[in-house]
Order: C-alpha cells, then sequence, then structure tokens
C-alpha cells in the first residue's frame, strides 16, 4: 500500500509539472465533514464511530479539453473516537471508562480528480467528479484524558475515494473514504495494541 501512495503521488507531481504551462489553477475555500472510527489491529475493546470537522484551503489545475484535473489542500480537522477502555482492567484499573479521543490534526489530501464536462451546457450547471489519492495527516494535538492511554503517530498515510459534483463552476459537493495505511495511534498500557483511522468525508468546497 505505501507502493501505491508514493505512485499515485508521483502521478500527481508529475501531471501538474505537465500542465502548468496551458492551465491555470484555481483556488478556494473548503469545508469538511468526518465521520471516523478506529480499528485496532486486536480485538479487545469495543469502539464507537464519531463525528468531526475542519476548514482548510483548496487548490486545482485542471488539463484543458479531457476532465482530468490534480487538487490538493490543507485542511485543520478533528476526528472523534468513542474507545471503550473501561473493558478491560489494565485501563479501569487507572480510571478510565468510555473515552472520547479527539485527534486534531493538518490534512494534505492530494487527489487525481476527473470531471465529465462533455454534458452539451449541462456542465455549466453541474458535473459530475470522481477522484482518488493518498491523504497525509499531521498531529497537532489531542484531547489531554486521553494522553493517558493512547500515543498518537505524528505522521500517518492514508488512500481515498470519492464521488461528488460541481454545480454552476464554483461549488465542489463531494463524498469520500479513506483507508488508514499506517497506525494513527498506538495504546500506552499494552504492547503491540495499535489502530489505523478510517472516515467518511462529506466535502464543500468553493472555488473562486
Amino acid at each position: 500500500m505505501k507502493r501505491i501512495a508514493f505512485a499515485l503521488v508521483l502521478c500527481c507531481v508529475i501531471l501538474a509539472g505537465a500542465v502548468k504551462a496551458v492551465a491555470e489553477p484555481r483556488w478556494g475555500v473548503v469545508a469538511v465533514g468526518n465521520y471516523s472510527t478506529l480499528k485496532f489491529n486486536q480485538d479487545l475493546i469495543g469502539v464507537d464511530a464519531g463525528f468531526g470537522g475542519g476548514v482548510g484551503l483548496i487548490g486545482e489545475i485542471i488539463i484543458p479539453g479531457i476532465g482530468f484535473a490534480v487538487d490538493g489542500s490543507v485542511i485543520y480537522s478533528a476526528f472523534t473516537t468513542n474507545v471503550h477502555f473501561g473493558e478491560r482492567k489494565v485501563w479501569n484499573g487507572i480510571g478510565l471508562g468510555n473515552e472520547r479521543l479527539v485527534n486534531h490534526t493538518i490534512d494534505i489530501p492530494l487527489n487525481l480528480k476527473f470531471k465529465y464536462t462533455n454534458l452539451n451546457g449541462v456542465e455549466n450547471v453541474i458535473a459530475p467528479l470522481a477522484y482518488v489519492g493518498p491523504s497525509f495527516t499531521v498531529h497537532v494535538g489531542d484531547n489531554s484524558r486521553a494522553a493517558s492511554a493512547v500515543s498518537y503517530k505524528r505522521i500517518a498515510v492514508g488512500i481515498h475515494v470519492g464521488l461528488g459534483c460541481e454545480l454552476f463552476r464554483k461549488v465542489q459537493v463531494s463524498a469520500s473514504y479513506t483507508w488508514g495505511i499506517n497506525e494513527t495511534l498506538s495504546t500506552l498500557k499494552l504492547d503491540d495494541f495499535e489502530a489505523k483511522n478510517k472516515f467518511w468525508r462529506l466535502q464543500v468546497a468553493y472555488m473562486f
């Protein structure tokens, strides 16, 4: 999976360099909502998915005439998950129960995007789009109570796919799913008990 992520990043970089002379970039603002969970490598405790959100900036470069584009974003984002630490004595013995973990991050998703624009003018109102790419999540903070139970990795990598549409050539609305490639966090009380982040994301961007 790490090779796939590297290949996708390389494709985005090469494609952006190839088209920058013939395509003008667009910039915009973006808001996201996350519905995330943690997938532990052992089935020892229960996990409930939670909601979070974020805001940021997005840039897009379109290859004229064929509908392909590359884009990238920088997004402050929060991921929330409820973990049932109290189900195990190793944690309930130190006063932990059903704990709400909040991971504050800077997300950097990169996309290879296809936007269907050959619709006889309908694309000026609505244009379907699909995208795939890697995402890089940098941990910048978390809720203090979780500090006694888990340690977050500095950088987590994922692969995402998404579908959506562009409205009136300005507003992009999409939904995506991200699979974590490496672990997002590890527990402090048990060795080799780690979790990857997986999440659905609803995204709305306004392009200038």
